[in-house]
């Protein structure tokens, strides 16, 4: 609902933030979490930050009622904020997706839609077995690992098959290599600073880590680019990959996606497709072995599947899902959802002006005790007992700016889940309360989650 103030009336905003902002950016770069619960602790389920030079107006809630007002409002009464998402620009490029707004970001979503849904997911599950299988082929028993690690390196290959249909070669070993690298540059809560103050964002030769993060993304722009151009000057090389399909894809109009829309679409791809999904499945793997009757139960559920049962049965598992929506529940991979308003707005009582940030919180809302008791335990059966409302369980995202890979991320996260506990029988090293830690734009379990392999299972 939205409502029309006087430019006299003073707008009636929530309880204000007293720290200066400077002092709250650092404290949620180095501890977001923790810094969210101080927040809400003090001033309640919906706190406003003025505007200042880091970012414009903000307003923070969790109530899942006013995430509802937001996610089913018209999305015309809402644009991009520059300033707060400068990071995921400076990462992705200006034509992402998730930097559009308006009739260009219905437009694009529409065009994007397809490749994430029907047959081709079962072309996409079969290749997220395969090269699950490959990477563990590699361990043997009493060998240590980092289970992040691991699961990078899964979601990373599952990425380069399946949007640029890259298997072996050259143009995938150099890809591989030059994003692993990149991504580790902001892997600390102290190297992503360089993403969130401007004015750490000097080129001062490749041994700096901003120079060298400058390097190597205009490296993998270059390899994207020879890759579309390569495949448009041959169409034999067209394939059911997403990249040849974003390549033949045509809007309404008739006209193909530029360079550039192509281009950034595929960084945000790279990065969203596989950093979250890598740590949000070594999650998984913490949780599944520190709580060892939900590792039972999840086990027990495998074992009781026929030998030739499909990848497909997998996945409608009841309780491997809820123990992935659990784990993305209690360790979201980002804290956000953002929306800047163009007109007036009401929202819980409260009058917010044109300029103002609204932000769902998805890690204060995925804590509510009225929603889900006990809310700092791992308790997967409370998916099994309660469907909760996209208002309620958000970790995509909602309304017209889910995340449009999310269906793709379940997928990989059960098939890769399976694969792994049907053929490995892992011990937890890291057996102690975990914390979520910053890596860029992004959290992860800290230390990346240490197990041994126990035993191999066929």
């Amino acid at each position: 609902m939205t409502t029309v103030t006087s430019p006299s009336e003073k707008a009636k905003l929530p309880p204000t933030v007293k720290t200066p902002a400077i002092a709250t950016m650092i404290q949620a770069l180095l501890d977001q979490f923790g810094t969210l619960e101080r927040y809400q602790k003090k001033y309640g389920e919906i706190f406003y930050s003025p505007k200042s030079s880091l970012y414009p107006p903000n307003v923070i809630f969790s109530n899942p009622k006013a995430i509802e007002q937001v996610f089913t409002a018209d999305p015309s009464l809402f644009e991009i904020d520059q300033q707060s998402t400068a990071p995921v620009r400076v990462l992705l490029g200006d034509r992402s997706l998730v930097l559009l707004d308006g009739i260009e970001h219905k437009r694009q979503r529409k065009l994007l839609m397809p490749p994430f849904h029907g047959e081709r997911m079962k072309s996409y599950g079969q290749t997220m077995v395969k090269v699950t299988k490959e990477v563990i082929a590699q361990w043997q028993v009493g060998q240590t690992i980092c289970i992040r690690d691991y699961t990078q390196e899964i979601s990373l290959q599952v990425i380069l098959k399946t949007i640029f249909g890259l298997d072996e070669g050259q143009r995938y070993d150099r890809l591989k290599a030059i994003l692993v690298d990149w991504l580790e540059i902001f892997n600390s809560p102290l190297t992503s600073f360089f993403l969130f103050f401007p004015a750490l964002q000097k080129d001062l030769g490749v041994l700096t880590p901003w120079g060298k993060f400058l390097r190597q993304k205009r490296q993998i722009r270059e390899i994207l680019q020879s890759e579309g151009d390569r495949r448009r000057s041959n169409p034999d090389t067209l394939g059911e990959d997403i990249l040849s399909l974003l390549i033949e894809a045509r809007y309404e109009d008739g006209q193909p996606m530029s360079d550039g829309e192509i281009r950034d679409e595929l960084m945000t791809m790279l990065f969203a497709g596989h950093e979250t999904t890598a740590s949000s499945l070594a999650w998984s793997f913490y949780w599944l072995h520190r709580l060892p009757e939900v590792g039972q139960k999840c086990q027990a559920e495998l074992n009781s599947l026929a030998e030739n049962a499909e990848f497909t049965d997998l996945v409608k598992l009841p309780y491997l899902s809820a123990v992935v929506s659990e784990t993305l529940r209690l360790n979201p991979v980002v804290v956000f959802v953002g929306r800047q308003l163009k007109e007036p707005f009401e929202l819980m009582g409260y009058q917010f002006k044109p300029g103002t940030s609204l932000f769902p919180s998805i890690y204060l809302t995925h804590q509510r005790e009225d929603i889900y008791p006990e809310p700092k335990k791992f308790k997967p059966e409370r998916f099994l007992e309660k469907q909760f409302t996209p208002y309620e369980f958000l970790p995509f995202g909602g309304g017209n700016r889910r995340c449009l890979g999310y269906a793709f991320a379940l997928f990989e996260m059960k098939l890769v889940l399976a694969t792994i506990l049907s053929h490995v029988e892992l011990e937890l090293l890291d057996n102690r309360p975990l914390k979520s830690t910053r890596r860029g734009i992004t959290f992860t379990p800290a230390g990346g989650v240490k197990m041994r392999v126990k035993a191999l299972k066929n």
